[in-house]
């Protein structure tokens, strides 16, 4: 079993990176492998509608957003995290997330996703709705904790201060374990939910 990591943050080793070890620990407990990647820093640019992704089955822009995507098809649960920018997650981390759930045509139904904010005081619930929102549209079991998905700190390393938040980060992902694991259990012996055909409403026609 194999968790995605997403760090949205442009900042190696910050107070994100420090949220999400607090995560890894966990997951190497509970027997799950994890991969991250750091894509904050990256120049990744926004989705154009272009629907080129549907005729080749990848995004026109061939950057990480196309190397992480057969790993987010494999994976069983994806945790996406980000520093707290004006009340939202940091842009990038929206581009690239755009593009990634809309370029994969492939099924996410019961892939378990987690979202993680980080920030110095507010803003906090806001991000951590608007990240959600990726998973809920998906068919993907949201994964929670004791709290908000939250943890603060400003400057470099204070993230280890907030002894609230770094428990609230293990318990997520013990819970996001579970399901993980209950999930794969529930496929073995009962097999899917049933998907009926999509049925679009549009209302301007």
């Amino acid at each position: 079993m194999k968790v995605l990591i997403i760090n949205g943050s442009p900042r190696v080793g910050g107070n994100t990176a420090i949220a999400l070890q607090e995560m890894e620990k966990i997951f190497a407990a509970e027997g799950i492998e994890t991969e991250t990647f750091q894509i904050g820093n990256q120049d990744i640019r926004g989705c154009i509608a272009c629907n080129t992704c549907y005729k080749k089955g990848s995004c026109v822009f061939d950057d990480i957003v196309n190397a992480v995507a057969p790993k987010f098809e494999a994976c069983d649960g994806l945790v996406i995290a980000s520093p707290v920018y004006y009340g939202s997650a940091n842009a990038t981390l929206i581009a690239f997330l755009d593009r990634l759930f809309y370029s994969t045509g492939f099924d996410k139904t019961m892939k378990v996703g987690a979202s993680v904010v980080v920030a110095r005081r507010g803003g906090l619930s806001a991000t951590f709705d608007e990240l959600n929102k990726y998973f809920t549209i998906s068919g993907m079991p949201v994964a929670s904790s004791q709290y908000w998905n939250s943890v603060h700190g400003r400057e470099a390393g204070e993230a280890a201060q907030d002894a609230e938040g770094l428990q609230t980060m293990r318990t997520l992902a013990r819970n996001m374990a579970f399901l993980i694991k209950s999930i794969a259990l529930g496929r073995e012996k009962y097999g899917m939910p049933e998907r009926e055909p999509f049925e679009r409403t549009d209302f301007i026609r």
